[in-house]
């Protein structure tokens, strides 16, 4: 049976205290095997000026095997950081630096439905609200606003659809049957907002014009045998995009916009 996580503590305004270290960008390398997913992660940090003092930096994690971690390209010994069940710590960091990290995750053992998980017809994510931290390292707040790089590694036959937020750079196949791909998000978001699917899935594409006139791809992705339900979503967007520009002079600033809307979350 699927079980859900224990439900978040919540956090007061009259307790709310600035993060001491703001993240620029986050590259993830996400490698998906049946033995387990690798995450390679890579973070531009900087202290905040906002918060005074020399505090140590302290990075969300939950089930995450921590396999290494890198400071500005080079590895950590093993006694400059603290890795416990639920928070890495490195007292000594400088003002500005990049991170990397490499943990493993077992989305296919992962029945919280909550960060990086198996179901009938791929992987897919749910960060809200805390659940980014089941995937990565990383400071895991709605004020740490980053820009995401993504590239999703994946058997092509079995998972032939690589998705991440933001705009498709660049992909294409790899040894031994498989594929990747590459998303950039080029605005921030906090990591709560983050998704990424590797699937097999069905797909129903169509494009709109901006009143700038951009051309934005917009795709529906549903479970296998789905797509003649896709039609009115498809419609109910555009008119919610036309909605925006009028009601609010907005335009989509991506050149994709895509939904997945799956509704089978456990294992066939």
């Amino acid at each position: 049976a699927m079980t859900s996580s224990a439900p978040p503590i919540p956090i007061h305004l009259e307790n709310y205290t600035p993060p001491a270290w703001l993240v620029e960008s986050v590259a993830l390398d996400v490698d998906i095997r049946p033995e387990g997913t690798v995450v390679t992660s890579t973070l531009h940090v900087h202290r905040n000026p906002a918060v005074s003092g020399n505090q140590p930096l302290r990075l969300d994690g939950e089930d995450l095997e921590t396999l290494s971690v890198a400071l500005d390209g080079r590895d950590l010994p093993p006694e400059t950081y603290r890795v416990g069940a639920s928070r890495l710590v490195i007292e000594a960091v400088p003002e500005r630096f990049t991170l990397q990290t490499c943990v493993r995750i077992r989305p296919d053992a992962n029945t919280q439905l909550s960060g990086f998980y198996r179901s009938r017809d791929g992987y897919f994510t749910q960060c809200e609200p805390e659940g980014f931290r089941r995937i990565t390292w990383f400071i895991d707040r709605p004020d740490v606003m980053a820009r995401y790089t993504v590239t999703l590694h994946a058997d092509k036959a079995a998972f032939p659809v690589l998705l991440a937020n933001g705009n498709l750079v660049t992909q294409g196949d790899e040894p031994e049957g498989r594929h990747f791909a590459t998303w950039e998000d080029p605005f921030r978001k906090p990591s709560y907002l983050f998704a990424m699917v590797a699937a097999r899935l069905d797909v129903l594409r169509d494009v709109y014009r901006t009143a700038s006139g951009r051309t934005v791809q917009l795709a529906i992705y549903v479970e296998p045998g789905k797509l003649d339900q896709c039609a009115h979503a498809m419609a109910a967007l555009k008119k919610a995009m036309a909605w925006d520009e009028r009601r609010f002079g907005l335009e989509c600033d991506l050149d994709h916009y895509m939904i997945v809307a799956v509704g089978e979350i456990g294992r066939a």
